[in-house]
């Protein structure tokens, strides 16, 4: 259509593509203050959230500098790479022990980027001193009683706080965290070693894609037992993207992330690791976006990992552990289905996995096909999504709930032993110093 430049009219607004600068630094005072207060503290952890994005480098120098150990929340488990060893990974239901002990033993807590909701996570009141940078003044002291907050780009607040750190010499806290990191990756290990009687493991599925990760890549998760799964096994290198919704707490955003991803960066491969309510709500007809637009991508590899088990897991362990009472299949049960068998009829690459000594060649296979693979994993609905330390209300409302009448009592009994006595062990193994 012919088009001219408007004129300096009334309701005419001639807005500016420039994007605007979000590299906002707080007061040289603050500035001071947030040193001062990271200098005195002998056990500092960081909780870097998403909001740190495009910061990796300053927060891996600055936590050089104070010996802090670092905790990433889940949408901010890309910024820092997993191969820090006092990165202890997340923290909560889905986090690992060595991030419980920061929360439960640090002196100073720095939330950069990020607005964590559950407070049972974080330190108790008076425990810590406590320091927020945010870009969202509106998410600044609203999780914890901060001694400073302080409204900022975190990449440009920790460039100025950097020369003002002093250089701690005793790095005993960071190392305390790397070694109990260490157990934890071999308690996580063991955990998908479990063999399952209803089905494959699906914790050695995903280790099994962790694995095989190619660079750049971007892995994605829904807001149910994937997250766990992704949580405890999921380590993203540097390089490499991973996301999932932060406040839409239920199903469906792993696959069009995993799309969206695609188009962000059609030169790169992706990884959609979902379960079979999520993916009968909006998987399967995102597949067909996928048909439609695939050719527009350089890099046409994108693994779906569907965690088919016929269940709505996470809420039916919900269920069992905050309520005590049993799982009501009338809620929880999914129709079963071929998935494998419907990527084929879009003639994409289906591989259907029975059993655990099947998982490393689905998962070599499908990171060798330069298409879109689906993996129908058909995995255990009995694998409890253990917290990081089983407490005593936890395995309560799960016996509660079994005394009821658990529809699937056997298998949770006998599967949620052996995934609980895998825990066991390898507590006794580091308490003993073996390997």
């Amino acid at each position: 259509m012919t088009w001219s430049e408007p004129g300096a009219e009334h309701w005419v607004s001639r807005s500016s593509d420039v994007p605007a600068s979000t590299r906002i630094t707080p007061p040289a005072e603050d500035i001071r203050k947030m040193a001062d207060i990271i200098n005195a503290g002998e056990k500092v952890t960081f909780l870097v959230g998403a909001g740190a994005r495009g910061a990796t480098d300053q927060v891996l120098a600055a936590a050089e500098k104070a010996g802090a150990g670092i905790i990433t929340a889940l949408r901010g488990k890309d910024v820092v790479p997993s191969d820090v060893p006092y990165h202890t990974q997340q923290v909560g239901l889905l986090g690992s022990r060595p991030s419980l002990t920061q929360i439960k033993e640090c002196d100073t807590i720095v939330l950069l980027g990020t607005n964590y909701p559950y407070g049972e996570y974080l330190p108790a009141v008076g425990q810590a001193r406590g320091i927020q940078v945010d870009i969202k003044p509106e998410q600044l002291g609203l999780r914890y009683p901060n001694e400073l907050n302080m409204w900022g780009d975190v990449g440009a607040t920790l460039d100025a706080v950097l020369p003002l750190l002093e250089q701690k010499t005793d790095l005993g806290w960071q190392e305390q965290l790397a070694d109990e990191m260490r157990e934890w990756e071999a308690e996580m290990a063991r955990q998908a070693e479990v063999a399952y009687s209803d089905g494959v493991n699906p914790r050695r599925v995903v280790r099994a894609v962790n694995e095989r990760l190619p660079e750049g890549v971007t892995v994605t998760c829904d807001a149910g037992t994937t997250a766990d799964w992704y949580g405890h096994h999921i380590r993203l290198r540097r390089g490499m993207h991973g996301d999932m919704s932060g406040r839409l707490a239920t199903m469906l955003a792993a696959m069009p992330y995993a799309v969206t991803a695609k188009f962000a960066f059609p030169d790169r491969p992706a990884v959609c690791t979902i379960g079979d309510g999520a993916f009968q709500m909006l998987g399967m007809n995102e597949l067909i976006t996928v048909k439609k637009y695939m050719d527009r991508w350089e890099d046409k590899q994108l693994v779906i990992v569907v965690m088919h088990n016929d269940d709505l897991g996470q809420v039916s362990w919900e269920m069992r552990t905050e309520d005590g009472n049993p799982m009501w299949r009338g809620s929880q049960d999914v129709e079963t289905m071929d998935y494998a068998g419907y990527a084929e009829l879009l003639g994409f690459q289906g591989i259907a996995v029975h059993s655990d000594d099947e998982v490393d060649a689905a998962v070599e296979r499908a990171f060798a096909f330069p298409g879109v693979t689906l993996i129908d994993a058909y995995v255990s609905r009995s694998v409890p999504p253990l917290p990081p330390h089983i407490t005593a209300e936890y395995a309560v409302n799960t016996a509660k709930s079994l005394l009821k009448g658990d529809p699937v009592e056997f298998d949770v009994v006998k599967d949620s032993a052996k995934a609980m006595a895998a825990e066991v062990v390898e507590r006794a193994k580091g308490a003993l110093g073996r390997d």
